[in-house]
């Protein structure tokens, strides 16, 4: 595919503290460079950033993942946008490949908040006229913007290296959905592979916690490949897997678009029986955070050819299917 050259009177791209390798494969991509901004933490952990360009008249996109320190890569975002709008920017594109509080969306108790719904004002009433984000936890939190949203899948990433991996077609190969939850990024993943799909069905303990009531499909004999939208503490993985294990599995596979990592989910990967872990670079992982059964995957080209249709006006939605 030919590149269109942008130049800098039509956009400009700058990156956040929270992706700038990110950020700086998708300009290569796009055949730009970044565009340079400055940022600062004051002793009493108040930010600052602005543009050291102008801006005036240009599409703005600001690519800052939050992830990590959710809390200040946030803060971080919404004050670059203002910024940003106060520098007269036609247009401010919040480029987000993982959007923290995306879980937090819905009243599950009494009193609960929807922070995912307050996420989506902020980012608003800072000034962004359009978001860019990779697999939200549920589609439907598109439905918080008041703005458009551009949802960006990982499907076409991870099934083309399964592809390569000759998985494609592979009678002995099933894919595996964690949960009910998903069941449906499961099956488009087995739908494009062309090979079958099994469910683990889980059901909530009297301590809260969950049990693998059953596991929908034959893996006996079988590779599998888990999916997930992304992986926390990995708990469920390593539940999961143990579980594929027991039921006569003999190779697992787990493939994740978001790399959160909290807790002791690399100690616990490590230590499952899963061969391979495969996750895209949405979230920035620190070099201890890495480890020999990982695979990282680049988001860079999918990003950067939803920026370049942005620009041109042509559509986003059918780079995502087969």
């Amino acid at each position: 595919m030919e590149i269109r050259k942008f130049n800098k009177d039509e956009i400009n791209i700058f990156s956040g503290s929270a992706s700038l390798e990110l950020s700086k494969k998708i300009v290569e991509y796009l055949g730009v460079e970044l565009s340079e901004n400055k940022i600062q933490k004051f002793a009493d952990g108040e930010i600052f950033t602005k543009s050291l360009e102008s801006i005036r008249g240009s599409k703005a996109f600001v690519i800052q993942s939050t992830s990590g320190d959710v809390n200040e890569n946030i803060m971080e975002l919404l004050i670059f946008i203002d910024a940003l709008k106060r520098s007269s920017a036609k247009e401010i594109i919040a480029v987000i490949p993982y959007f923290g509080y995306a879980r937090q969306d819905r009243t599950a108790d009494p009193r609960d908040p929807i922070t995912s719904k307050l996420i989506a004002n902020l980012l608003s009433a800072a000034g962004a006229t359009r978001i860019v984000t990779m697999e939200l936890h549920r589609k439907q939190v598109q439905g918080f913007f008041d703005i458009p949203l551009d949802h960006v899948e990982a499907l076409p990433i991870l099934a083309d290296y399964f592809e390569k991996k000759g998985f494609s077609q592979d009678e002995n190969t099933v894919v595996v959905a964690p949960d009910i939850g998903s069941v449906k990024r499961a099956r488009e993943l087995a739908k494009w592979l062309e090979i079958p799909l099994a469910i683990i069905e889980k059901r909530k303990n009297e301590n809260g916690e969950h049990d693998i009531e059953n596991i929908i499909g034959d893996v006996r004999g079988k590779k599998v490949i888990i999916i997930d939208d992304m992986i926390n503490t990995a708990k469920t993985i390593e539940m999961a897997a143990d579980a594929l294990m027991e039921n006569g599995a003999t190779e697992i596979y787990c493939c994740a678009t978001h790399a959160i990592f909290s807790d002791s989910a690399v100690e616990r990967l490590k230590k499952s029986p899963i061969k391979e872990i495969i996750v895209t670079d949405t979230i920035e992982l620190s070099e201890d955070k890495k480890f020999d059964k990982l695979t990282i995957l680049s988001t860079n080209e999918i990003f950067g050819e939803v920026l370049r249709r942005i620009v041109t006006g042509k559509e986003v939605s059918n780079l995502f299917k087969k």
